[in-house]
């Protein structure tokens, strides 16, 4: 397996080593941080995505389709993340002892399960096509959620995960061995499978239908309890965390989503953690900043993963002190924007008063594109390096 190509540059930027982002995660847990940690969210698109980086050719159809293709690509993105991406974010760099790799099938995985055809774009990640219209929309509840592991792709993420650590036992890559992680899926959120699932006319059904938008809400939380149960106990595994995501909670008013919304990301929260002792997190991505402070106090929620927009000094003051925000420039600042706009974007969200408590982490909002120009991550990298330190 031969090794991805690396940007040119004339000379490496003097960045922080393995050593000093240690010493930083260190005091940030500790809380007693240093400077406001960075990472960079990627995932094997910016591998498959990138002709500049893709010697393979491999697809996610590929991938999606063959368990040695599906290791390949974990691996090709892991090296280009830490050869490449790592430089510019508090994650290590450089080669690992040991590659550990899982399985991916990015954000279509749910509603793949509930019956949704999977779609491949050249140039676009995998998409799932809604399917349930007017006259069929019932049919969803056919489907058996005790069972998640005799249906796609969940059948298929342990058939794949079995295969691919049979191929690791006696496989190297760049001279170094390779482990595979269980396969633990998570959940994206009831509205989101549910829009995945119905297309747009679910935000109709919430007003002109609410009971079948509560029953099928209520399906994809239980599905997804289920599932997350039946993964840990196959794997032998305990849970140690409970986190949550639900994008698409950012086209509702607050009302609503107090009244309809809300109740469904509590009980999954305390299906899986009803002592509420686990550590609780959610993503969200979009103009959702209106629901934040409910979430946080209602649901327990101590970690909340932003996207864009935000107010992060509001924010900062509507939370408190204690609740872990991350956030930071927005994708299309990254990708589009100059170093200087990224840097003073940057600054502009560390002076924002987000840093009071020591609970932010900066990071692209949200989730890395493929060629990102090296230049702006670095720009971001080095806001935190001057504008980001605790005094």
């Amino acid at each position: 397996m031969s090794r991805v190509k690396q940007q040119s540059q004339a000379s490496p930027p003097v960045l922080p080593s393995n050593d000093d982002k240690d010493s930083v995660w260190k005091a940030y847990h500790d809380r007693k941080p240093l400077r406001v940690p960075v990472i960079l969210a990627t995932n094997p698109r910016v591998y498959t995505l990138d002709e500049q980086y893709n010697d393979t050719g491999l697809s996610f159809e590929q991938s999606f389709s063959d368990p040695r293709s599906m290791l390949l690509s974990q691996l090709k993105w892991q090296e280009l993340a830490r050869s490449v991406y790592h430089r510019y974010c508090d994650y290590p760099a450089g080669l690992p002892d040991r590659w550990t790799v899982g399985i991916d099938f990015q954000n279509v995985y749910e509603a793949w399960f509930f019956g949704s055809p999977v779609e491949f774009r050249a140039d676009q990640v995998p998409d799932a096509k809604p399917w349930l219209a007017e006259d069929n929309k019932r049919a969803v509840f056919d489907v058996d959620i005790d069972r998640p592991f005799e249906r796609d792709p969940f059948r298929r993420g342990i058939e794949f995960t079995e295969r691919m650590m049979e191929i690791a036992e006696n496989t190297t890559y760049l001279d170094r061995p390779v482990s595979v992680n269980p396969y633990l899926p998570g959940t994206d959120g009831a509205v989101t499978i549910a829009v995945a699932l119905r297309g747009g006319d679910f935000l109709s059904d919430l007003i002109l239908d609410p009971g079948y938008a509560d029953e099928l809400m209520d399906f994809i939380t239980q599905a997804a309890v289920k599932r997350i149960n039946a993964a840990h106990r196959y794997w032998g595994r305990k849970l140690s965390a409970v986190g949550y995501a639900d994008d698409a909670v950012q086209m509702l008013s607050h009302e609503m989503y107090l009244e309809k919304i809300l109740p469904h990301h509590g009980r999954f929260y305390d299906a899986l953690d009803p002592e509420r002792t686990l550590p609780r997190s959610i993503h969200l991505c979009g103009n959702v900043q209106r629901h934040l402070p409910a979430i946080a106090a209602r649901l327990g929620v101590r970690s909340i993963d932003t996207g864009f927009p935000v107010d992060f000094g509001g924010l900062r003051k509507s939370l408190g002190p204690d609740v872990e925000i991350l956030g930071g420039v927005e994708v299309a600042t990254l990708l589009n924007g100059s170093p200087r706009q990224v840097l003073e974007r940057a600054r502009q969200i560390l002076q924002s008063g987000v840093m009071d408590g020591g609970r932010f982490i900066l990071r692209e909002a949200n989730n890395l594109p493929p060629k990102v120009p090296t230049a702006n991550l670095e720009a971001m990298y080095r806001a935190s390096l001057q504008f980001g330190r605790y005094d």
